[in-house]
């Protein structure tokens, strides 16, 4: 999809991989709509690309019908939906105070999740009303999901489960919508320089970084953005997981 004129949304849109995807999409063109629970840091990446900033809980009914709403009424019927919010919290399901509380496992599940699914249905739903393009396209959804989802690691089972039911839906979700010309598509990184890995002690992110075979490095929230971009713009990409990983293998 040639992204010039049309609207996108992106969730996370704030920070780190969101952030870095709403940039690369105005790059290209689109009229883009940063959806965040922080609504500074939405209205700051929004001003820099000139676009609509939101604050939105990804998790909330009411308040996503609101935002893509909003979003259609600025900039018309959503054309690309990014899935980036999501939370990380590391918590044993026993651990040294007994089990793990069951509402820490929600949370994780309602944004990571449930917020995921709450705005692939209503940008689906914008989407399917929208006249069909030349090519009979009519929308193009990425969620992000992660590694962990098959690799997970201790402490890490509310965020594995989040990400392993990401990938889960989106296969039934591409069946459904490709009548109508919706690809959906799903991103899975391994260690990416966002925020929350650059922020720890430099001695943990060297031991993280070379776990990874090629590159002794952290991926780039750009690389992650020009991923997304390739498949928007890809028309055969549709239905599938591609990892974002530099071959590592989480133990």
């Amino acid at each position: 999809m040639d992204m010039r004129g049309h609207a996108a949304i992106v969730t996370g849109g704030g920070s780190g991989l969101g952030a870095a995807a709403a940039r690369a999409l105005a790059g290209a063109g689109a009229k883009v709509c940063v959806l965040d629970l922080n609504a500074d840091a939405a209205s700051a990446v929004a001003k820099d690309i000139g676009g609509l900033g939101l604050a939105c809980d990804v998790g909330s009914a009411e308040a996503a019908e609101a935002a893509v709403a909003g979003a259609r009424e600025a900039h018309g019927p959503c054309r690309v939906l990014v899935n980036c919010a999501g939370i990380a919290p590391a918590k044993r399901i026993v651990g040294r105070n007994g089990a793990m509380a069951l509402a820490d496992f929600e949370q994780v599940i309602r944004v990571n999740l449930i917020g995921s699914f709450n705005l692939l249905r209503l940008a689906a739903a914008d989407m399917a009303g929208a006249e069909a393009l030349a090519d009979g396209e009519r929308g193009v959804i990425v969620s992000t999901s992660s590694i962990a989802a098959v690799e997970g690691q201790i402490g890490q089972v509310a965020y594995a489960a989040s990400k392993a039911g990401i990938n889960g839906m989106m296969l039934p979700a591409a069946r459904e919508f490709a009548k109508i010309g919706i690809r959906v598509m799903t991103v899975a990184p391994g260690l990416i320089g966002t925020p929350l890995l650059l922020n720890m002690p430099q001695e943990v992110q060297d031991n993280l970084a070379g776990q990874i075979p090629f590159p002794h490095r952290f991926g780039k929230p750009e690389e992650f953005a020009g991923l997304v971009m390739h498949i928007v713009e890809n028309p055969m990409l549709n239905g599938a997981v591609m990892r974002l990983d530099g071959a590592m293998r989480m133990n």
